[in-house]
């Protein structure tokens, strides 16, 4: 069969379905062709120093692809519906409006992905509570926004969907209000900051206690330290005390030392000393509160007490350090003479005399 031949085929009037074949194959290579494209960009993009231009390109991709294949199908279906009349291709036109219009809120979401992922891999220092929140909002507003533009499309009024979403949410709200208490308590922990991904957080009112791994709309996920994770309500962190030890800006040694009642003299040469070991520490801050006196009479020992704060908050390096100082204390008893003291009872005997006596009375 010549060209000519095939032209003259599908200008007949009964040829529409050799017609709304080439033009999806033609939607097809279409398709071919701006995949192709959109890779090369794409391996080009990678190789650029700009943040966006990758993530651009990459965030088309699918969308774009939809797109094609909608308006594709349609207007193989607009060929159809001309020469055949049928009524039931008319419904097309809103369904591609309404996949067009998915697809650029789809590349939109897809984009604030790769745009939260790029700031996430970065190597500037950002708030990864701050970014998950910018993100998840963005991808809100997108969903609503074209949520109303599709039913715009559809011919329904935006203006009575609002206001049918005002009485609907009053009854929502009556039905929903666990969910709806959880929403803006996560909106509160968003705004308030009491703690943020990563942090080491635990409650005196609840058995709480981890390091926070996400922060959702409903749920906060914190890892325990024996690895098992737990989901906290939102609604639960705005009816109880949240504590931070993560932005803690020292960690406090705070210990009692007792020695022998037989070493009372040698007390304030090793309170001296040890103060001086502390003052000339490294490790300890000096700027802060630091206190070794002789404090109490008790009933085994003389107490004398240590009250100092170190430079790090890390958690291992404080009870190395803490190590370091305790071991240090008990060289500087041992070089004064003295010894710790641990409980002890004396018993007194009374005079043997006294009981030879009460034998000769008997």
């Amino acid at each position: 069969m010549s060209w000519q031949d095939l032209l003259q085929l599908v200008t007949q009037k009964n040829s529409y379905i050799l017609q709304a074949f080439l033009v999806v194959f033609a939607s097809l290579i279409l398709d071919f062709i701006q995949r192709k494209a959109l890779n090369r960009l794409f391996l080009k993009a990678q190789k650029s120093e700009r943040m966006w231009d990758d993530a651009i390109i990459d965030s088309l991709k699918k969308p774009v692809s939809l797109a094609v294949w909608a308006s594709g199908i349609y207007l193989a279906t607009e060929i159809i519906e001309e020469a055949t009349g049928a009524v039931i291709f008319k419904a097309m036109e809103p369904i591609r409006d309404t996949v067009i219009i998915g697809s650029i809120a789809w590349f939109l979401v897809r984009l604030i992905q790769r745009g939260e992922q790029k700031y996430l891999e970065g190597d500037k220092e950002v708030d990864l509570t701050t970014v998950d929140a910018i993100a998840k909002l963005l991808k809100v507003s997108v969903v609503i926004t074209s949520v109303l533009v599709v039913l715009q499309t559809l011919g329904f009024s935006v203006s009575g969907v609002v206001a049918f979403g005002g009485i609907g949410g009053m009854a929502m709200g009556f039905a929903a209000k666990d969910l709806l208490a959880n929403f803006f308590g996560g909106l509160t922990i968003y705004l308030d900051r009491p703690f943020a991904v990563g942090d080491w957080v635990r409650s005196p009112d609840r058995d709480i206690e981890g390091i926070v791994e996400n922060i959702g709309w409903r749920l906060t996920r914190i890892r325990t330290f024996d690895k098992r994770p737990l989901y906290v309500p939102n609604s639960t962190f705005t009816t109880i005390a949240v504590e931070n030890p993560s932005r803690m800006l020292n960690r406090r040694i705070k210990e009692t030392v007792g020695i022998r009642y037989d070493d009372a003299e040698k007390m304030e040469a090793i309170v001296r000393k040890v103060k001086d070991m502390l003052m000339n520490h490294p490790e300890i801050d000096t700027g802060k509160t630091l206190i070794v006196n002789f404090t109490t009479f008790a009933p085994s020992s003389l107490d004398f007490f240590i009250y100092t704060f170190t430079k790090t908050t890390k958690w291992a390096e404080f009870h190395a350090i803490k190590q370091e100082i305790l071991l240090n204390t008990i060289k500087i008893i041992q070089e004064e003479g003295a010894e710790c003291a641990f409980p002890t009872s004396t018993i007194h005997l009374a005079d043997k005399d006294i009981f030879r006596n009460a034998d000769s009375k008997l």
